[in-house]
């Protein structure tokens, strides 16, 4: 599956409650992993058992290193289309309460100077079920839903706000996954185009449409104790079931749920992957059509 989007570097410390401004508190915990929508979104359909690789600008700065060896420890291919680029790649700071796994982030978006395309020749959909896009690079977005579509592969899009560049690319997109928060200036997404639109929540219900039906999908009630990532991870697990389950909508969105559920009650960017592997194995097929 191909991946194509935004690459960070996280540094997460997970703390017993958050600081008042000007405070400075001891964390309970440090990681420093990959993150970024596209980017977490991979390791998730690596750890699901599907092949991922990841198209994505992340460049040769030292920093770069870190992520680079947390997505190969994660089984995600890594594309980089800024190898010459010096500059350091964006960065994360993430701090996580420890009583209910609540997160608070600042991060600096990609901004490279350069138009990344894509690499020649574009082998990187061969074989490739489907493709998930962030909005985050725009030319490259752009770049794959065209190609993508030309070969009729589904394209997915991770809307999580309004960027200039959808205007271009929701005519590509088969599926928009949208926060609840997302707003599209003008038209909404099905009259753009988008054949199936999903709207999440967060522990409320998933509400989805598509030309000839609608409806939701309730949301499982557990113990959350990290919220870090778990909407990209939501998104990565329903570009896995476009690919590989066959499922009706509802269907996807039942199977996404399901693994978000399984990484919130895990604490940290990666504990949660060991526990996803053998059960999505167990599950395809069983219980989440």
């Amino acid at each position: 599956m191909l991946l194509a989007g935004l690459c960070t570097v996280d540094v997460v410390q997970r703390v017993a409650e958050f600081p008042e401004p000007g405070e400075k508190v001891q964390s309970l915990r440090v990681d420093v992993a990959a993150g970024g929508p596209a980017t977490n979104a991979a390791v998730t359909v690596a750890a699901l058992g599907a092949g991922a690789t990841l198209l994505t600008a992340l460049g040769a700065h030292p920093l770069a290193a870190l992520a680079r060896t947390d997505l190969e420890a994660a089984g995600v291919d890594l594309v980089d289309r800024a190898q010459g680029n010096t500059d350091p790649p964006p960065v994360s700071a993430v701090v996580v309460r420890d009583g209910d796994g609540e997160r608070t982030v600042v991060s600096r978006n990609a901004a490279t100077a350069e138009a990344l395309t894509l690499p020649e020749p574009t082998a990187l959909f061969d074989g490739a079920g489907a493709v998930l896009l962030d909005g985050h690079h725009p030319e490259l977005a752009l770049a794959v839903a065209r190609e993508a579509r030309r070969r009729d592969v589904p394209v997915l899009l991770d809307a999580g706000s309004w960027k200039p560049v959808l205007d271009e690319l929701l005519p590509l997109v088969d599926v928009a996954a949208c926060a609840e928060r997302f707003r599209a200036p003008g038209p909404g997404l099905r009259e753009r185009g988008v054949p199936v639109v999903i709207t999440t929540a967060g522990p409320g219900p998933v509400r989805w449409s598509t030309k000839e039906d609608s409806g939701e999908v309730p949301v499982a009630g557990v113990e959350v104790r990290d919220t870090l990532g778990a909407g990209d991870v939501w998104h990565g697990a329903l570009a896995f079931a476009v690919a590989t389950l066959g499922h009706s909508v509802p269907g996807w969105i039942r199977w996404a749920n399901e693994v978000a559920a399984e990484r919130v009650r895990h604490v940290g960017p990666r504990s949660w992957t060991d526990a996803v592997g053998p059960r999505a194995v167990k599950n395809v097929g069983e219980g989440v059509r």
